[in-house]
């Protein structure tokens, strides 16, 4: 009897230690799976952080790609990237800014500031001579970490910010209508390559030209600046001018998008453009798509309200506009603002933050007569997560490649 309840015992004991040793085992592999989960998840995480970091360019902010291979610069965009990685925040967005030449301080400002350029006017040019002015903008070049654009509008006839002045040449350069008459196209060409010439000779590498409006009036505000010729001869003038300034290494800029038509001058107040979009199409458009077959650069959008795209904002400051631009047109290079203190885009600036305003409607370069003050509010709407920093290092990229290929940087 004693023999039977020991082995009794004996297999109940069995079974227990059975029962513990498979519990035991089961423990055991939930460990495990744990554990490789665990691993697993630290594996995925670290090789995002990698991703994230072969993305980054400069004070690691990622430059979301998409296919920029066609893009007009693109073979120069990996020497941008290099040299953003060298910049901070305040002088990428420094780089936007294509400023008024300040009357005084310039040297202070462009150390303290980092413009991406300047633009000239006939005052920067008056009782100076080519000497004076080759000296200052040396001086100023070599004060700049990034070398500048300097900029005017030279485009003949009623605007000539150098020739104006017989220091720099002993006429003025004529209208291209003017040169039509004298010589038709070959005249415009050969009078741009020696405009070119001279503005190179004193430190001026961007002339904000040509014209590529079409006004159907002689009476419009735009037609002496215009070829004047209609829509299919100006786009022929507009593309084999910007084929010349090339070959001149000058930078052109196209403007004034999406064409100024017969409107009012913005420079003194509001120009309302009522136009249907089929005009801009058959009509308009058609000189600025054959200037970026011809490899523009540069083009201005002006401050006139065309209410077939946007109706509650001038051209500069529609993301609209500036997305039929891109994405219409297939337009890859700098987009430029005409200069936001014109009184045509004021009272259309939300809280006065114009320059914030254009950079969210897709321009690259802001022609700025308060650049200090703008800059700084653009770094304000980065630091409120109102203006993606993505967005400025896409800008920094195409102005920093296109100094590369213009050779401005070197």
């Amino acid at each position: 009897m004693e023999r039977t309840i020991n082995r009794v015992l004996m297999i109940i004991f069995i079974i227990l230690l059975a029962i513990a040793v498979a519990l035991f085992v089961k423990d055991r592999i939930e460990i495990k799976k744990e554990n490789n989960t665990s691993i697993s998840e630290a594996e995925n995480t670290n090789n995002q952080t990698e991703n994230n970091i072969s993305n980054t360019t400069g004070n690691n902010e990622i430059i979301e790609e998409t296919d920029v291979s066609n893009d007009l610069f693109a073979e120069y965009y990996d020497e941008a990237e290099k040299l953003m990685e060298t910049m901070t925040l305040e002088e990428k967005v420094g780089q936007m800014f294509f400023a008024r030449y300040p009357d005084d301080g310039v040297i202070e400002e462009i150390k303290n500031e980092n413009p991406g350029g300047y633009i000239l006017f006939s005052k920067d040019f008056k009782d100076e001579t080519k000497e004076s002015i080759v000296n200052e903008l040396n001086e100023n070049q070599e004060a700049s970490k990034i070398k500048l654009i300097f900029g005017v509008d030279e485009e003949g006839g009623t605007v000539v910010r150098v020739s104006s002045h017989k220091a720099f040449r002993d006429s003025k350069f004529l209208s291209p209508q003017e040169l039509w008459a004298q010589g038709q196209l070959p005249a415009i060409l050969e009078d741009s390559k020696e405009k070119s010439e001279l503005l190179k000779s004193i430190g001026i590498n961007m002339n904000l030209a040509p014209v590529a409006d079409v006004p159907t009036k002689s009476t419009s505000f735009i037609y002496e600046r215009s070829y004047g010729r209609g829509v299919e001869k100006t786009a022929t003038y507009v593309a084999q001018l910007i084929e010349t300034m090339n070959e001149s290494n000058m930078i052109s800029v196209m403007k004034h998008f999406p064409g100024y038509g017969d409107n009012e001058d913005t420079h003194t107040g509001i120009a309302i453009d009522e136009r249907p979009y089929s005009t801009f199409e058959n009509a308009d458009f058609l000189p600025f798509k054959s200037g970026i077959e011809a490899g523009s650069p540069c083009i201005l959008v002006s401050h006139n309200i065309v209410k077939a795209m946007d109706e509650n904002h001038p051209a500069s400051l529609s993301e609209n506009v500036h997305k039929i631009l891109r994405e219409e047109l297939g337009f890859t290079g700098i987009i430029m603002t005409d200069d936001l203190a014109m009184d045509a885009v004021k009272e259309y600036a939300d809280n006065g933050e114009a320059a914030v305003q254009a950079v969210l409607a897709g321009n690259d370069m802001i022609i700025s007569s308060n650049f200090v003050e703008q800059k700084q509010e653009v770094l304000n709407a980065i630091k409120d997560n109102r203006i993606d920093e993505n967005t400025i290092n896409i800008a920094v990229r195409r102005i920093l490649a296109m100094k590369y290929a213009y050779g401005i940087i070197e």
